[in-house]
């Protein structure tokens, strides 16, 4: 274990906690990736933004009704996701816009649960995120949130798994040093949903956390839970101020 902390340190240059800079991915990229996610022609997360506006005008339910139907057009939606995720006073958890999406799944249409990483729940997921491609991360960590980001923050500190690292070992301490030819990103979370060649497909935020522990050797986090949401919305405050990138293509 100490050995491959030494070796990563060795092959460059790592970065103190108080001075990682926070930079998106897309830094990281070389100029073919860049221009894969510039080009909405070319960039394949496009392809699940197509699906889910097909998605988002049908009919679903016992009654019927369309996300269409309550929201009108998706860009009504604007400036929600990049502020997710947040408290909610009814329920006292927090909601990011998976949940968001699953719950209007079903209690306002009354259908059938949209399954994690599915496709129907990533369109929706992507088409409605990429509205608010270009926004600022800005969401809100104090008042009735504040147990929950210091609970996120912690997660993103506490070492865990057979390896025996923590999220800020590698996103901070190690951050810009080299493993097997690749940069050790800022481990920032603006691009998701996002286009990952290694999954050759779509995946969430709770997609990337659940591969990091499985990485580490760590027991995967329940997507649904309130430390798995918690861990989300660290990563979103550490991430404020960078521009929401749906659906960025990472490697």
């Amino acid at each position: 274990m100490r050995r491959w902390l030494l070796t990563a340190l060795l092959l460059g240059s790592a970065v103190s906690a108080e001075h990682a800079e926070r930079q998106s991915g897309y830094a990281l990229l070389g100029d073919e990736l860049r221009a894969l996610q510039d080009d909405d022609f070319a960039n394949p997360g496009m392809l699940w933004v197509d699906a889910g506006e097909r998605l988002w005008s049908q009919a679903a339910g016992p009654d019927g009704r369309s996300c269409q139907d309550c929201h009108g057009d998706p860009t009504s939606l604007r400036g929600l996701a990049n502020r997710l995720p947040r408290f909610d006073a009814d329920s006292e958890r927090l909601k990011n816009l998976d949940t968001l999406v699953r719950n209007c799944r079903e209690q306002r249409q009354q259908a059938a649960a949209l399954p994690h990483e599915s496709e129907d729940l990533l369109a929706l997921t992507t088409l409605i995120a990429h509205q608010s491609r270009g926004l600022p991360l800005d969401v809100t960590v104090d008042g009735a949130a504040s147990a929950a980001f210091e609970q996120g923050r912690a997660s993103f500190e506490r070492r865990r798994g057979q390896l025996d690292l923590s999220c800020a070992d590698c996103h901070e301490r190690l951050q810009g040093a080299r493993l097997r030819g690749e940069t050790i990103s800022a481990g920032m979370i603006n691009g998701f949903p996002l286009y990952r060649l290694t999954w050759e497909g779509l995946g969430s935020r709770q997609r990337m956390i659940r591969w990091c522990n499985e990485a580490v050797r760590a027991e995967p986090m329940n997507p649904d839970s309130q430390g798995a949401l918690a861990l989300e919305l660290y990563l979103a405050w550490r991430g404020r101020g960078l521009t929401l990138e749906t659906p960025a293509v990472r490697r």
